[in-house]
Protein backbone atom coordinates (compact mmCIF):
# COMPACT_ATOMS: atom_id res chain seq x y z
CA UNK A 1 0.00 0.00 0.00
CA UNK A 2 1.61 3.27 -0.70
CA UNK A 3 1.65 5.84 2.17
CA UNK A 4 -0.99 8.90 1.50
CA UNK A 5 0.92 12.43 2.83
CA UNK A 6 -1.18 14.01 4.88
CA UNK A 7 0.64 16.72 5.60
CA UNK A 8 -1.12 20.25 5.15
CA UNK A 9 1.51 21.29 2.06
CA UNK A 10 4.33 19.81 0.07
CA UNK A 11 6.28 21.33 -2.55
CA UNK A 12 8.53 20.01 -5.11
CA UNK A 13 10.99 21.44 -8.02
CA UNK A 14 10.72 19.84 -11.24
CA UNK A 15 14.48 19.27 -12.55
CA UNK A 16 15.26 20.46 -15.84
CA UNK A 17 14.26 18.09 -18.88
CA UNK A 18 17.93 16.92 -20.08
CA UNK A 19 16.73 18.14 -23.87
CA UNK A 20 16.71 21.92 -22.56
CA UNK A 21 20.32 22.21 -21.41
CA UNK A 22 21.38 19.68 -23.44
CA UNK A 23 24.42 21.62 -25.31
CA UNK A 24 24.61 20.89 -29.02
CA UNK A 25 28.16 21.64 -30.54
CA UNK A 26 26.08 21.95 -34.44
CA UNK A 27 23.66 24.94 -33.36
CA UNK A 28 26.86 27.09 -31.56
CA UNK A 29 28.97 26.16 -35.38
CA UNK A 30 25.25 27.36 -36.95
CA UNK A 31 24.86 30.94 -35.18
CA UNK A 32 29.02 31.15 -35.48
CA UNK A 33 28.76 30.94 -39.06
CA UNK A 34 26.04 32.87 -39.62
CA UNK A 35 27.66 35.43 -37.40
CA UNK A 36 30.41 36.00 -39.83
CA UNK A 37 28.39 35.16 -43.04
CA UNK A 38 26.37 37.97 -42.79
CA UNK A 39 28.45 40.36 -40.89
CA UNK A 40 30.73 40.49 -44.18
CA UNK A 41 27.64 40.25 -45.97
CA UNK A 42 26.54 43.98 -44.13
CA UNK A 43 29.67 45.31 -45.32
CA UNK A 44 30.08 44.42 -48.43
CA UNK A 45 26.18 46.00 -49.06
CA UNK A 46 26.64 49.09 -47.29
CA UNK A 47 29.98 49.71 -49.53
CA UNK A 48 27.99 49.04 -52.71
CA UNK A 49 24.98 50.70 -51.31
CA UNK A 50 26.92 54.07 -50.89
CA UNK A 51 29.19 53.94 -53.10
CA UNK A 52 26.61 52.84 -56.29
CA UNK A 53 23.98 55.17 -55.05
CA UNK A 54 21.61 52.21 -53.97
CA UNK A 55 19.09 53.12 -50.47
CA UNK A 56 17.42 50.19 -50.84
CA UNK A 57 20.56 47.74 -50.66
CA UNK A 58 21.71 49.98 -47.61
CA UNK A 59 18.52 49.45 -46.15
CA UNK A 60 18.81 45.79 -46.09
CA UNK A 61 22.80 46.22 -44.97
CA UNK A 62 21.43 47.40 -41.75
CA UNK A 63 18.53 44.61 -41.44
CA UNK A 64 21.43 42.17 -41.57
CA UNK A 65 23.56 44.01 -39.14
CA UNK A 66 19.93 43.75 -36.76
CA UNK A 67 19.67 40.45 -37.72
CA UNK A 68 23.71 39.66 -36.81
CA UNK A 69 23.26 41.46 -33.10
CA UNK A 70 19.90 39.08 -32.63
CA UNK A 71 21.99 36.00 -33.52
CA UNK A 72 24.80 37.52 -31.70
CA UNK A 73 22.47 37.43 -28.40
CA UNK A 74 20.34 34.45 -29.70
CA UNK A 75 24.40 32.48 -29.43
CA UNK A 76 25.31 34.61 -25.93
CA UNK A 77 22.04 32.97 -24.48
CA UNK A 78 22.83 29.82 -25.70
CA UNK A 79 26.29 29.77 -23.97
CA UNK A 80 24.42 31.69 -20.69
CA UNK A 81 21.66 28.67 -20.23
CA UNK A 82 24.67 26.33 -20.14
CA UNK A 83 26.00 27.97 -17.28
CA UNK A 84 24.71 26.25 -13.79
CA UNK A 85 22.94 28.79 -11.30
CA UNK A 86 24.73 30.40 -8.82
CA UNK A 87 23.69 31.79 -4.65
CA UNK A 88 23.28 35.31 -6.61
CA UNK A 89 21.57 34.32 -9.78
CA UNK A 90 19.68 31.15 -8.59
CA UNK A 91 17.28 31.37 -12.00
CA UNK A 92 21.09 31.11 -13.82
CA UNK A 93 21.56 33.48 -16.71
CA UNK A 94 18.46 33.02 -19.35
CA UNK A 95 16.93 36.59 -18.40
CA UNK A 96 19.90 38.79 -18.87
CA UNK A 97 19.13 38.52 -22.90
CA UNK A 98 16.08 40.52 -21.84
CA UNK A 99 17.92 43.81 -21.84
CA UNK A 100 20.01 43.14 -24.84
CA UNK A 101 17.07 42.59 -26.55
CA UNK A 102 15.17 45.54 -25.67
CA UNK A 103 18.88 47.65 -26.68
CA UNK A 104 18.55 45.89 -29.76
CA UNK A 105 14.91 46.71 -30.66
CA UNK A 106 15.44 50.06 -29.58
CA UNK A 107 18.67 50.53 -32.30
CA UNK A 108 16.79 48.74 -34.99
CA UNK A 109 14.05 51.29 -34.93
CA UNK A 110 16.36 53.77 -35.08
CA UNK A 111 18.33 52.86 -38.11
CA UNK A 112 14.64 51.91 -39.95
CA UNK A 113 13.55 55.63 -38.69
CA UNK A 114 16.95 56.85 -40.89
CA UNK A 115 16.76 54.88 -43.83
CA UNK A 116 12.89 55.54 -44.37
CA UNK A 117 13.38 59.21 -43.77
CA UNK A 118 16.52 59.39 -45.97
CA UNK A 119 14.65 57.14 -48.90
CA UNK A 120 11.40 59.65 -48.49
CA UNK A 121 13.81 62.74 -49.77
CA UNK A 122 15.80 60.58 -51.96
CA UNK A 123 12.56 60.72 -53.90
CA UNK A 124 12.45 64.40 -54.41
CA UNK A 125 16.05 64.25 -55.27
CA UNK A 126 16.86 61.27 -57.31
CA UNK A 127 20.50 59.81 -57.34
CA UNK A 128 21.14 57.47 -60.31
CA UNK A 129 21.82 54.26 -59.26
CA UNK A 130 24.46 51.52 -60.70
CA UNK A 131 22.14 48.66 -60.85
CA UNK A 132 24.66 45.67 -61.63
CA UNK A 133 27.09 45.61 -58.35
CA UNK A 134 23.72 46.29 -56.21
CA UNK A 135 22.14 43.70 -57.85
CA UNK A 136 24.91 41.11 -57.51
CA UNK A 137 25.27 42.23 -54.30
CA UNK A 138 21.53 41.61 -53.33
CA UNK A 139 21.90 38.37 -54.98
CA UNK A 140 24.62 36.90 -52.95
CA UNK A 141 22.49 38.18 -49.74
CA UNK A 142 19.93 36.00 -50.94
CA UNK A 143 22.15 33.00 -50.79
CA UNK A 144 23.89 33.68 -47.62
CA UNK A 145 20.88 33.89 -45.63
CA UNK A 146 19.32 31.18 -46.86
CA UNK A 147 22.09 28.90 -46.47
CA UNK A 148 22.73 30.48 -43.03
CA UNK A 149 19.16 29.61 -42.66
CA UNK A 150 19.51 25.82 -43.60
CA UNK A 151 22.41 25.26 -40.55
CA UNK A 152 19.79 25.80 -38.28
CA UNK A 153 17.24 23.21 -39.93
CA UNK A 154 19.17 20.09 -38.33
CA UNK A 155 18.10 21.53 -34.29
CA UNK A 156 15.89 24.62 -34.29
CA UNK A 157 12.85 22.51 -34.07
CA UNK A 158 12.15 22.49 -30.21
CA UNK A 159 14.32 25.85 -29.65
CA UNK A 160 12.20 29.23 -30.11
CA UNK A 161 16.08 30.72 -29.50
CA UNK A 162 16.77 28.51 -32.66
CA UNK A 163 13.51 29.43 -34.41
CA UNK A 164 14.23 33.27 -34.21
CA UNK A 165 16.88 33.09 -35.82
CA UNK A 166 16.12 31.30 -38.72
CA UNK A 167 13.11 32.46 -39.30
CA UNK A 168 15.53 36.22 -39.17
CA UNK A 169 17.33 34.64 -42.01
CA UNK A 170 14.71 33.53 -44.15
CA UNK A 171 13.09 37.53 -43.76
CA UNK A 172 16.70 38.67 -44.62
CA UNK A 173 16.71 36.52 -47.51
CA UNK A 174 13.03 37.81 -48.63
CA UNK A 175 14.22 41.91 -48.06
CA UNK A 176 17.31 40.69 -50.64
CA UNK A 177 14.72 39.54 -52.68
CA UNK A 178 13.28 42.65 -52.74
CA UNK A 179 16.54 44.52 -53.50
CA UNK A 180 17.31 42.14 -56.66
CA UNK A 181 13.69 42.70 -58.25
CA UNK A 182 14.01 46.70 -57.39
CA UNK A 183 17.54 46.82 -59.44
CA UNK A 184 16.21 44.41 -62.20
CA UNK A 185 13.38 47.01 -62.50
CA UNK A 186 15.19 50.23 -62.52
CA UNK A 187 17.33 48.77 -64.76
CA UNK A 188 14.51 47.88 -67.30
CA UNK A 189 12.57 51.10 -66.74
CA UNK A 190 15.26 53.62 -65.74
CA UNK A 191 13.58 54.76 -63.38
CA UNK A 192 15.31 55.62 -60.18
CA UNK A 193 12.74 56.15 -57.56
CA UNK A 194 12.03 53.07 -57.66
CA UNK A 195 14.87 52.29 -55.48
CA UNK A 196 13.76 54.79 -53.01
CA UNK A 197 10.18 53.40 -53.15
CA UNK A 198 12.04 50.00 -52.28
CA UNK A 199 14.10 51.57 -49.88
CA UNK A 200 11.17 52.93 -47.93
CA UNK A 201 9.56 49.31 -47.73
CA UNK A 202 12.57 47.85 -46.83
CA UNK A 203 13.02 50.55 -43.94
CA UNK A 204 9.48 49.62 -42.69
CA UNK A 205 10.02 46.03 -42.34
CA UNK A 206 13.12 46.83 -40.60
CA UNK A 207 11.26 48.70 -38.18
CA UNK A 208 8.02 46.24 -37.95
CA UNK A 209 10.82 43.62 -36.87
CA UNK A 210 12.49 45.55 -34.54
CA UNK A 211 9.02 46.71 -33.07
CA UNK A 212 8.14 43.08 -32.57
CA UNK A 213 11.82 42.62 -30.86
CA UNK A 214 11.04 45.43 -28.27
CA UNK A 215 7.88 44.36 -28.15
CA UNK A 216 8.92 40.55 -27.07
CA UNK A 217 11.33 42.01 -25.10
CA UNK A 218 9.01 44.00 -22.73
CA UNK A 219 6.45 40.77 -22.03
CA UNK A 220 10.00 38.93 -21.12
CA UNK A 221 10.63 41.64 -18.55
CA UNK A 222 7.00 41.87 -17.26
CA UNK A 223 6.92 38.53 -16.76
CA UNK A 224 3.80 37.39 -19.08
CA UNK A 225 2.53 34.36 -19.84
CA UNK A 226 4.98 33.04 -22.47
CA UNK A 227 3.90 32.93 -26.08
CA UNK A 228 2.69 29.18 -27.22
CA UNK A 229 1.38 29.07 -23.80
CA UNK A 230 -2.77 29.58 -22.90
CA UNK A 231 -3.10 29.92 -18.86
CA UNK A 232 -6.07 28.72 -19.34
CA UNK A 233 -5.08 25.38 -21.00
CA UNK A 234 -2.69 24.84 -18.06
CA UNK A 235 -5.22 25.23 -15.59
CA UNK A 236 -7.13 22.65 -17.03
CA UNK A 237 -4.60 20.29 -17.53
CA UNK A 238 -3.53 20.40 -13.70
CA UNK A 239 -7.02 20.06 -12.90
CA UNK A 240 -8.04 17.11 -15.18
CA UNK A 241 -4.93 15.35 -13.11
CA UNK A 242 -6.95 12.47 -10.87
CA UNK A 243 -7.18 14.14 -7.36
CA UNK A 244 -7.28 17.53 -8.16
CA UNK A 245 -10.14 19.63 -6.31
CA UNK A 246 -8.26 23.13 -7.26
CA UNK A 247 -6.05 25.02 -8.25
CA UNK A 248 -4.43 28.67 -7.55
CA UNK A 249 -1.79 31.09 -7.26
CA UNK A 250 -0.96 29.48 -11.13
CA UNK A 251 1.86 31.88 -12.23
CA UNK A 252 4.03 31.03 -15.48
CA UNK A 253 6.79 32.99 -16.99
CA UNK A 254 9.59 32.86 -19.25
CA UNK A 255 13.13 31.91 -17.65
CA UNK A 256 15.22 32.01 -21.14
CA UNK A 257 14.20 31.84 -24.84
CA UNK A 258 13.70 27.96 -24.17
CA UNK A 259 12.83 27.70 -20.96
CA UNK A 260 9.46 28.59 -19.06
CA UNK A 261 8.56 27.95 -15.09
CA UNK A 262 5.24 27.51 -13.51
CA UNK A 263 4.75 28.28 -9.61
CA UNK A 264 1.19 26.59 -8.56
CA UNK A 265 -1.07 25.61 -5.35
CA UNK A 266 -3.20 22.55 -6.13
CA UNK A 267 -5.46 21.63 -3.87
CA UNK A 268 -6.07 17.16 -4.23
CA UNK A 269 -8.49 14.75 -2.25
CA UNK A 270 -7.00 12.94 0.18
CA UNK A 271 -7.06 9.14 -0.48
CA UNK A 272 -7.54 9.37 -4.57
CA UNK A 273 -3.84 9.43 -5.40
CA UNK A 274 -0.76 9.37 -3.74
CA UNK A 275 1.46 12.76 -3.59
CA UNK A 276 4.22 12.33 -5.26
CA UNK A 277 2.41 10.23 -8.40
CA UNK A 278 0.46 13.05 -8.59
CA UNK A 279 3.35 15.57 -8.85
CA UNK A 280 5.04 13.34 -11.16
CA UNK A 281 2.12 13.17 -13.35
CA UNK A 282 2.02 17.16 -13.40
CA UNK A 283 5.50 17.26 -13.75
CA UNK A 284 5.52 14.98 -16.97
CA UNK A 285 2.32 16.93 -18.59
CA UNK A 286 3.89 20.07 -17.67
CA UNK A 287 6.95 19.49 -19.53
CA UNK A 288 4.92 18.67 -22.64
CA UNK A 289 3.44 21.70 -23.25
CA UNK A 290 6.94 23.28 -22.87
CA UNK A 291 7.15 24.02 -18.95
CA UNK A 292 10.19 22.33 -17.85
CA UNK A 293 10.56 24.07 -14.38
CA UNK A 294 7.29 23.69 -11.71
CA UNK A 295 7.07 24.09 -8.67
CA UNK A 296 3.74 23.05 -7.34
CA UNK A 297 2.59 22.87 -3.45
CA UNK A 298 -0.73 20.63 -3.01
CA UNK A 299 -2.68 21.38 -0.18
CA UNK A 300 -5.46 19.40 1.37
CA UNK A 301 -9.07 19.96 0.00
CA UNK A 302 -10.18 20.66 3.52
CA UNK A 303 -8.07 23.33 4.04
CA UNK A 304 -9.65 27.00 3.96
CA UNK A 305 -8.91 28.58 0.38
CA UNK A 306 -8.36 31.99 -0.37
CA UNK A 307 -10.92 33.88 -2.05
Amino acid sequence: MPHQHEHPAVAIQRQPHPEQHRHRSGSAAAFRWSVILNSALSGLQLVIGITFGSLALIGDAVHNLGDVAGLLLGWGAERLSSRPPSAHFTYGFGRSTQLASLANGILILMAAAVVVVESIQRLYRPVEVVTGPVLWAAAIGIAVNLFSAKLFDADHSHDLNRQAAALHLFTDAAVSAAVVVSALLVQATGWDKLDAITAIGVGIAVGWSGLKLLRDALRIALDAVPRGIELAEVEGLLLNLPGVADVHHLHVWALSTSQNALTAHVVRRIGVIDDLDLLHQAKICLAEIGIAHSTIQLEPANLEQPE
